[in-house]
């Protein structure tokens, strides 16, 4: 509302420009090119018919901006008032035409630039078959997308993925959008509306020379549009159905609205709110986690039928488990069951009764973002531009790490200040996030279980019906059978006013050893500046820059060890980038960056990237590219300073003052190994678990060794890449050709690895420690440190895109990726590489078939793999997806209609075991003034 009233005042108009605009090769019209007065932020668009009525107070002279997407930019001179125009716009012959500025810091064609990247802009948006933009960033070309959840995907390339995917860095407008405390790039659950997308480039690879710690494994930039450039309101309505086997079918609702006005060449603002809301993909996969798997990532079989022990994928509360021959001994030792009947009790393991993930959450997903900017001009043109943006998310997801969380009313909010120019900006920006009612799914089965009936009672119960059957003449199994009814006794089941008094105790308790909730209002303080000395020296292009980063965590001690209050730490880091031309026409350019970082817990470290790219052919059309280029990775917050009891393990991290601070809750001594009757309790250090522990692999070997594990050091990587883009003629095809392969080479790899830490005895000193494994008095720890293994990872890609059968968009490409690893060197690491070695993916469609109407299809193929992480480690099957669309404009209302669906063949899918299996997804959208 205030923006229309603002666009209401009356400007006293001088100058009055008219013309229209033709496509060069077709010479038919082109609606909505932009038109605007160079460096201003007064324009207009053309109409239906390509023509333009352009008022503005400056007086001639001045230029004129013509601009379209897919279409060189032209300039017009303007001398007098009532002045008309006829420009013709020529098409980009390829789309590696396109600028883009991530690959250097500094605008140049995707064709010469020095390193691979991958680009979406608006144009490409609204063509793209799948149901949002940011699922449409999987048809990119060697592009991974791990899907958590409906509204939670991760994107990654060149291997070496999880859900976190902490060695890939998303920026939204310069922020980087991970969670601080959870380390996870949070993909657009709390992102960008759509409307309000520029541009998407992508960089695979290593990209630390210029972006510093983090930007790893590759870095996407997304762009807003600007409100002095994009004025206006576009709303997008967007509704349809997701259908799973388990879920069955389901509605969901996208809407999103744009406002923007330039309220003169100096001050312009915008907003944007997108609401998203549907349910999540039902995960129901019951394999037997017990069980394992093979190292080839097979699974073995088991169900609860066939294991007493079982533990169900997406079950929980059946991670609980104990011997039940040392629950007899312990009852016969306190007299309540007779001597001697504890050698009737099979020495047999026995897991209680879980719950069903569906039972444990509500599957709701939604989103709901709302953004804002205010963007000042103190000189009317683009020599400075003061620019405060402020993002706002609240949703409800899901994410797996060593766990499953349902995210709950998760908020997050952004606020930046910055100040940029031609040459320079300088910025920062906060971001604050609040857990909201998020919780843990294992500990609240857990621990529901144990506000019905605690762990001793349950398996006390279990041991005496038990015996109770086998003096009665029962067989093992049926006293098992009888066991377990008995113990189950009083269950509080799914759906009973008991169980729901007991889940919403447990989840709205903190502490994990009555409850499940996670606390977090964790902040980040970030500042960035740069700065292009291309007006002052001529004979190379010069830049420099640097960052600051600090990050105060605060979690109250629910993830973290900040039991006392917020853990502060810092980074920073500085760097610059010369580039240089040579040759006739500049047809050769060297480009020259290094970089240094220092974290506060570790030794600071330099990045250089060194690149050739030349340019040949009549127009740079033929273009080859070499690069070396080097990047690291700084531990995680998680890495350094967790402190958390995830059921299966305790998680503790290693940076040096984390050590001392987590103690583990009290655990059980059965005594024996000291020689003592009856039980006692006792708690571990986390420096214990760093420096008094078994290697896990060794212990499940027979062959107990010390762990004597290192504390955690930032990763490094060695990357050399080639590559080739151009036009090819073949006959009378053109087609564009994107080709690069690359070789990288990792040092210092971090990595979990999980050791046994005894409750006594010093570990390679005495036989007191083995008899505490042999007694069970020990437990489980993650540690967080790095693999000495020689690991490699290599792969090539090839993009081909031409047009047939006049006019249609044709587009292939292949992906390789594989990694080395001598597994034997490291048994107890897992490099979690992730992705498949092949894949394959094809594009085809027109967005002019006839008159307003368009669309295209996308399909995807790629071959099983394994994925490895701490929730389990299983082979994905290989999965081709099928997504289409078609479209219809209706110019008079300015409107778009698409209709579509993902995953058409109804072939369900995982991204990795325990999610939801992926089913098809059909939306119908009305789109408008976009």
């Amino acid at each position: 509302m205030v923006f229309i009233a603002f666009a209401s005042l009356s400007m006293g108009a001088q100058t009055t420009i008219t013309g229209v605009v033709k496509d060069a090769k077709t010479g038919e019209t082109l609606p909505g090119a932009n038109i605007k007065i160079s460096r201003k932020a007064v324009g207009t668009n053309t109409d239906f018919d390509g023509k333009f009525v352009l008022t503005t107070t400056d007086v001639p002279p001045f230029t004129l901006e013509i601009s379209m997407l897919g279409f060189k930019t032209e300039k017009v001179e303007i001398t007098k008032n009532n002045q008309e125009v006829a420009v013709s716009l020529t098409e980009n012959e390829t789309s590696l035409d396109e600028i883009v500025v991530s690959a250097s810091r500094t605008p140049e064609r995707i064709m010469e630039s020095p390193v691979t990247v991958e680009r979406m802009d608006t144009r490409a948006i609204k063509n793209t078959s799948a149901p949002s933009f940011y699922d449409g960033l999987e048809n990119l070309k060697g592009v991974d997308i791990n899907t958590n959840s409906l509204t939670f995907k991760s994107v990654n390339t060149r291997g070496f993925a999880t859900f976190a995917n902490t060695r890939f860095m998303q920026l939204v407008d310069g922020m980087d959008n991970s969670s601080p405390a959870l380390n996870f790039a949070i993909g657009n659950l709390l992102g960008m509306s759509e409307l309000d997308v520029k541009t998407v480039e992508l960089l695979p690879g290593a990209s630390s020379a210029l972006y510093g710690a983090n930007a790893f494994n590759g870095i996407m930039f997304m762009t807003s549009k600007s409100p002095f450039d994009d004025q206006g309101i576009s709303v997008s309505v967007k509704g349809g159905i997701t259908s799973q086997e388990a879920a069955g079918n389901n509605e969901f609702y996208d809407m999103n609205i744009r406002m923007a006005y330039a309220f003169s060449d100096k001050f312009a603002a915008k907003a944007t709110l997108a609401y998203l809301d549907g349910t999540e993909w039902f995960a129901t996969d019951y394999r037997n986690n017990r069980e394992g798997t093979s190292l080839e990532g097979d699974y073995i079989a088991g169900t609860r039928e066939t294991d007493r022990n079982y533990d169900g994928l997406n079950i929980y509360g059946d991670e609980v488990s104990t011997n039940i021959r040392g629950v007899a001994q312990t009852l016969e030792s306190l007299g309540i069951i007779p001597n001697g009947a504890s050698a009737l009790i099979p020495s047999e393991n026995i897991s209680r009764t879980g719950y069903e993930e569906r039972d444990l959450m509500s599957y709701e997903a939604k989103s709901v973002k709302f953004g804002g900017s205010l963007n000042y001009r103190p000189f009317g043109d683009d020599r400075l531009e003061i620019i405060w943006n402020s993002k706002f998310g609240v949703g409800n997801t899901i994410y797996q790490g060593t766990n499953r969380y349902n995210i709950q009313d998760f908020y997050l909010a952004q606020h930046k200040l910055e100040f940029r120019g031609k040459n320079f900006f300088v910025r920062g920006y906060v971001t604050n996030e609040d857990a909201g009612n998020s919780y843990d799914t294992r500990f609240a089965a857990i621990n529901i279980n144990r506000a019905w009936k605690d762990d001793n009672t349950w398996f006390g119960e279990y041991v005496g019906a038990y015996l109770q059957g086998t003096l009665g003449g029962l067989n093992s199994d049926q006293a098992h059978a009888i066991a377990r009814q008995t113990a189950e006794t009083g269950r509080f089941e799914p759906g009973t006013p008991e169980f729901q008094a007991a889940f919403d105790r447990v989840t709205s308790d903190p502490d994990l050893v009555t409850g499940s909730k996670f606390q977090d209002q964790t902040k980040l303080y970030h500042g960035d500046v740069n700065y292009n000395f291309q007006d002052v020296i001529d004979w190379a292009e010069f830049q420099v820059g640097g960052s600051y980063r600090r990050y105060s965590l605060n979690s109250n001690g629910s993830i973290f060890t900040d039991y006392d209050g917020p853990i502060d730490y810092d980074e920073y880091g500085v760097y610059t980038q010369m580039q240089k031309k040579f040759l006739e026409d500049d047809r050769l350019k060297f480009t020259a960056s290094i970089r240094y970082d220092k974290a506060q817990n570790f030794d600071g470290n330099f990045s250089p990237r060194v690149s050739l790219a030349y340019a040949g052919g009549e127009n740079k059309n033929q273009n080859f590219r070499a690069s070396f280029q080097t990047g690291f990775r700084n531990p995680t917050t998680q890495d350094q300073y967790i402190g958390l009891n995830a059921g299966r393990a305790y998680l503790v991290g290693s940076a040096p003052d984390n050590l001392d601070r987590y103690q583990t809750q009290p655990l059980l001594v059965s005594g024996f190994g000291q020689g003592i009757l009856g039980t006692a309790t006792t708690t571990v250090s986390g420096r214990a678990a760093y420096e008094n522990s078994f290697a896990a692999s060794s212990v499940t070997a027979g062959a107990p060794v010390a762990a004597n594990v290192p504390l955690v050091a930032p990763e490094k990587v060695t990357a050399y890449e080639v590559g080739y883009r151009g036009l090819v003629n073949a006959g009378s095809q053109r087609i564009t050709v994107d080709l690069s392969a690359y070789y990288n080479s990792y040092e210092d790899f971090i990595a979990g690895k999980n050791v046994i830490t005894p409750f006594y005895g010093t570990v390679g000193d005495n036989s007191l420690s083995l008899a505490a494994l042999q007694n069970g008095d020990f437990t489980v720890f993650q540690t967080y440190t790095n693999s000495a293994a020689d690991i490699n990872s290599y792969g090539a890609s090839i993009g081909l895109n031409t047009k047939i059968l006049n006019g249609f968009d044709l587009g292939l490409n292949y992906t390789y990726a594989k990694f080395d690893f001598d597994r034997a060197s490291d048994p107890d690491f897992e490099p979690s590489f992730n992705t498949p070695e092949h894949k394959v993916k094809l594009q085809f469609g027109k967005p002019d078939l006839f008159e307003n109407f368009g669309f295209n299809i996308n399909l995807r193929w790629q071959d099983e793999y394994l994925w490895e992480s701490t929730f389990m480690d299983a082979t994905i099957e290989g999965r081709t997806v099928l997504d289409a669309q078609i479209n219809y404009s209706i110019p008079s209302i300015k409107s778009v209609f698409k209709l579509g669906g993902a995953n058409l063949t109804g072939q369900e899918y995982l991204s990795a075991p325990g999610v939801g299996a992926i089913g098809s997804q059909y939306y119908l959208s009305w789109t408008i003034n976009n």
